[in-house]
């Protein structure tokens, strides 16, 4: 899925000009990723839950050479499917 499909689903749902349509995907996309930074997750009833979890500093292979590489930790989102949408699906 991408913001160019998620914005034709608005034009059409809403019959609103592309411009329109554009911008509310855009600042759909930005309050998921406030909503992250601030609570740290968030679940969408029927659809599933968000969260972020941090990652631990590891060592990892470089793939092209095979040298092990030191890798930072950091943070990832995770997603959890609800039951609901485990079942349409």
């Amino acid at each position: 899925m991408s913001k160019a499909f998620i914005a034709a689903v608005i034009q059409d749902s809403i019959d609103c000009t592309g411009v329109a349509a554009n911008q509310a995907a855009s600042d759909l996309m930005e309050a998921i990723i406030k909503e992250l930074k601030r609570e740290g997750g968030f679940t969408l009833p029927s659809f599933g839950t968000f969260t972020v979890k941090k990652t631990k500093a590891r060592k990892a292979l470089n793939p092209r050479t095979g040298e092990p590489v030191k890798v930072k930790a950091g943070k990832t989102v995770r997603f959890k499917a609800s039951p609901n949408l485990k079942k349409a699906v």
